[in-house]
């Protein structure tokens, strides 16, 4: 099994559950690549360069991917179109991106975006502010908010999720009979139910780990 892990928005490789799952499926024998998805170039981030990492990364061959919020939106739109991609375990999809952050920021704020074309955001694995162009929103508003996947796909979401409503995973499964979701007592980072997520992906993955029961 080649497991690939697509982390989320002003993110990286080493977060944390990027990290955590890592060490699990390593310990399991299994392949688990974590690409950077800005390609260091966090300024000019957009879906489709994004997609053609991902794509660099999987290369043709059958793939498992994991992806985390932003992660979790790239991870879709691309086995939609790849059909090499075999399974699908998405941590609090952030479906519909472009539209999303018009819920995230005001009308005022995303005019301002638009009018200069860039915007101060808080890079998480940086620990600092960095500029992000607004190419990201005319680009993301190219795409789908809801890929067509048919791969079987296991959705993990926290209830308190107040930056991607569950409500979107909910609208995402309830047209396809290949999509579940499991809500979880947590948030959007999910750092404190990370066990009970290795847990579920590895019994939806058929991961024997010990005792767990597959």
């Amino acid at each position: 099994m080649n497991v690939v892990y697509l982390h989320g928005f002003a993110s990286g490789p080493s977060s944390a559950k990027a990290a955590f799952l890592a060490a699990r499926f390593r310990q399991s024998g299994i392949s688990f690549e974590i690409p950077a998805l800005d390609e260091g170039d966090f300024p000019n981030l957009t879906i489709t360069r994004q997609l053609n990492v991902v794509g660099q990364v999987v290369a043709g061959r059958p793939a498992v991917l994991i992806g985390s919020s932003l992660g979790g939106y790239l991870a879709a739109l691309y086995a939609a179109r790849h059909s090499e991609v075999e399974k699908l375990v998405l941590l609090a999809p952030a479906f519909d991106f472009s539209r999303l952050w018009r819920r995230l920021i005001s009308d005022a704020e995303m005019a301002e975006w638009r009018r200069t074309g860039w915007r101060k955001v808080y890079h998480y694995s940086q620990g600092l502010e960095r500029d992000l162009s607004y190419q990201l929103i005319e680009d993301a508003s190219t795409y789908e908010p809801f890929p067509d996947v048919s791969q079987p796909t296991l959705i993990l979401h926290g209830r308190d999720d107040s930056v991607v409503p569950i409500t979107s995973s909910y609208e995402f499964a309830s047209a396809r009979p290949n999509v579940a979701v499991l809500a979880l007592r947590t948030g959007h980072e999910m750092t404190d139910v990370l066990d009970r997520v290795w847990r579920e992906a590895a019994r939806f993955l058929g991961i024997r780990v010990g005792s767990l029961p597959i």
